[in-house]
């Protein structure tokens, strides 16, 4: 049931997107990860939507470094640490399906709300 729940909540995310109601924002670190994707079709169906509805800002490079190192020695993994501190620097929310990195973050001192896509939905009242 969560699964479908997640699932309605990304779809519901995307087309408020695709409104302009908000913008996806690209890191580098969602290419590598897309781009480690073994099924090829998936990969450029992924890289596709990305291309369509995402943004890629100018980013800090030196300060975003700085602030993966303090997310990766505050237990995060290295992709996790990344992908936060790229979201810190051009972003107001960061949805993750990943339960125990949003509960990693409630003890983090960031910049930006983190949630599931569920509770962003319920959030952003979208329906």
């Amino acid at each position: 049931m969560r699964v479908r729940l997640e699932t309605d909540a990304f779809y519901l995310i995307l087309q408020a997107i695709q409104n302009k109601m908000y913008e996806m924002i690209i890191s580098p670190v969602h290419l590598a990860e897309i781009n480690a994707i073994e099924d090829v079709k998936e990969r450029f169906e992924v890289l596709g939507l990305l291309k369509k509805v995402g943004s890629s800002p100018q980013y800090n490079l030196p300060m975003i470094r700085k602030h993966a190192e303090y997310f990766y020695h505050k237990k995060l993994g290295v992709a996790d640490a990344a992908h936060l501190a790229f979201a810190e620097a051009a972003a107001d929310f960061f949805i993750s399906c990943d339960d125990k990195l949003i509960k990693k973050c409630k003890n983090l001192d960031i910049n930006l709300t983190v949630m599931n896509p569920v509770q962003f939905t319920v959030n952003e009242d979208l329906k």
